[in-house]
């Protein structure tokens, strides 16, 4: 799926970064479903790759933007978790998903980071609605990991930022 979405929605070499991406994203994810963990290894990998994509595809300006997106990802999303750890006295969002935002913000660059988010939470209430189905009692204390949603709202973004369609 991964490929053919990276083929259908891209042209050019640009497909084959999506496919790395996909394919990184997807590792990711698969790892906090676990284990509720985001491997360092690849979303801190992610950032410098993204701001380099960034600039071989858009020059310096396009840089520019993809480091305002690397920085605000992280912050937006570590300042959340610091907060809730203040109010809660524990553990609402780990900074695994803070780099996971800045690797976003790397990749498709500022603007893209609110589209990442709400495709992230949307997909995250998702899985939360089909796990309720089958049996998972929803609580105040569930545990839900953020980073699956999140890898999908970085690989869309990226799609969407990058394709021919939004070129014109």
């Amino acid at each position: 799926m991964i490929a053919v979405t990276g083929v259908l929605a891209t042209d050019g070499w640009i497909t084959s970064l999506a496919v790395l991406l996909g394919w990184a994203l997807l590792f990711a994810a698969l790892v906090d479903l676990r284990t509720f963990l985001l491997p360092d290894v690849i979303t801190l990998g992610l950032i410098p790759a993204g701001l380099a994509v960034s600039y071989g595809l858009g020059g310096l300006d396009e840089l520019v933007w993809a480091t305002l997106g690397a920085i605000a990802g992280y912050v937006i999303l570590a300042g959340i978790g610091l907060l809730y750890r203040l109010l809660r006295g524990r553990e609402g969002l780990g900074m695994g998903d803070a780099k996971l935002l800045a690797a976003g913000g790397a990749w498709c660059g500022l603007l893209a980071l609110p589209w990442i988010v709400a495709i992230g939470a949307g997909l995250t209430l998702f899985g939360v609605a089909i796990a309720s189905l089958f049996g998972t009692r929803l609580s105040r204390d569930l545990a839900l990991p953020f980073g699956p949603g999140l890898a999908a709202g970085v690989f869309f973004g990226f799609l969407l930022a990058r394709s021919p369609l939004a070129a014109g």
